[in-house]
This record gives structure tokens, sequence and C-alpha cells, in this order.
């Protein structure tokens, strides 16, 4: 079982991405790391760092429940593109590990679903 991440369009052919829970955590996880902070430092995570303390625009993702609460508005989407895409920009080195080839590429997985909301103008359905 695990977590599909999609455009709230309704299309069979619609671009999604997944993971399972576990490797869901990893990425956010990883995100949260590149963003400068510990995600189980966080309020709902473990922690007891209140989200307000964090400036990030990956913050709806990052303090979303996996697979309940509201879906993302179009207007979130393109708010965490920019992001997103200067992550993604960054490239990997030739030599790079495979775990973080994994996340870099989910990282794309997730831009191409994040434009499809905001060009569609639909939520993202995290499912």
């Amino acid at each position: 079982m695990g977590l599909m991440l999609f455009p709230g369009d309704d299309g069979v052919t619609s671009s999604d991405v997944s993971w399972s829970y576990t490797g869901f955590g990893m990425f956010r996880e990883w995100l949260a790391q590149t963003e400068g902070f510990a995600l189980a430092e966080m309020r709902g995570f473990g922690g007891d760092r209140d989200w307000s303390s964090v400036s990030t625009m990956l913050k709806p993702l990052l303090n979303h429940p996996d697979d309940d609460g509201p879906d993302l508005t179009p207007a979130q989407c393109a708010a965490m593109l920019p992001r997103l895409e200067e992550i993604l920009d960054h490239g990997l080195p030739d030599d790079s590990d495979p775990v973080l080839r994994r996340r870099i590429e989910d990282v794309g997985e997730l831009v191409t679903v994040l434009r499809s909301c905001v060009d569609k103008n639909v939520e993202l359905i995290f499912g």
C-alpha cells in the first residue's frame, strides 16, 4: 500500500507520482533537510518546533498528512514549483549515490504533477 499524488482533473492519463508511505516519509525528510531543518523537530512529526518558525515555499507539502487532510490548491502548487525546480536544476554529479539520484527523480516527477495541476487549475490530490 502506498501514496499517490495526482491532479484532481479526473483524467486517467494525468501524471502522478507515488511512494510507499515509508518512501514518502524519507522523501519529505530529505526535502526538509534541503530546506535547512529536520522534519523530526517539527510539530506533528515528533518534535515541538512550530511550523511558523520555518521559512520554505515547500511548507504545504512538508506539513501535510500523508493521505488525509485538504488537497493542495493550484496556487499552493504554483508557489512550490520554483523551489522544486531550483532543487531539480542543481542536477546530479556523475558519481552521485543512488539514494540522492532517486530523490532528484522524485522531485522531477513531482514537478511534472504540480505543473499539470497549475496548467489545468486543479487541486493536487493525496490518495
